[in-house]
């Protein structure tokens, strides 16, 4: 008998007041036809308790969502946590209105691919299977 590999885990989560997740709801289904495990956590999440379910759920990827403009505030912090639960193999990516001038500092801080509205999910796939370490 073949023995198949371990799907990849996702978290997909929303921090902080921002309460607009189809976006959100859109990814984690493509997500889930391409063939990954996805977890939802919902909208108005903090970023401790982003990092804590990524830490329970033993996760691969960490998916960020956000259309307030606070992803400068928000990513980066999750990115921290992460690190410090010693999760630094983790992948971060992020999703949402993200102006271009943004996304270096946010690479800087860890965060591998930001995705924008109309991204297509093949191409969110690809990049998660690409890049993850396993």
């Amino acid at each position: 008998m073949r023995e198949t590999a371990k799907p990849i885990r996702v978290l997909i989560a929303k921090p902080g007041l921002d309460g607009h997740d189809r976006g959100a709801k859109v990814v984690t289904l493509g997500l889930r036809d391409e063939g990954m495990e996805v977890i939802y956590t919902g909208i108005r999440q903090t970023p401790e308790s982003i990092a804590e379910t990524a830490v329970q759920e033993d996760v691969d990827v960490v998916g960020l969502s956000c259309l307030s403009g606070a992803h400068g505030h928000y990513f980066p912090k999750v990115a921290d946590l992460l690190r410090e639960k010693g999760m630094s193999e983790v992948l971060v990516i992020g999703g949402g209105i993200v102006p271009e001038e943004d996304i270096p500092p946010l690479e800087k801080a860890g965060i591998k691919g930001v995705f924008g509205p109309g991204s297509p999910i093949k191409d969110i796939a690809n990049f998660i299977r690409s890049n993850i370490k396993r």
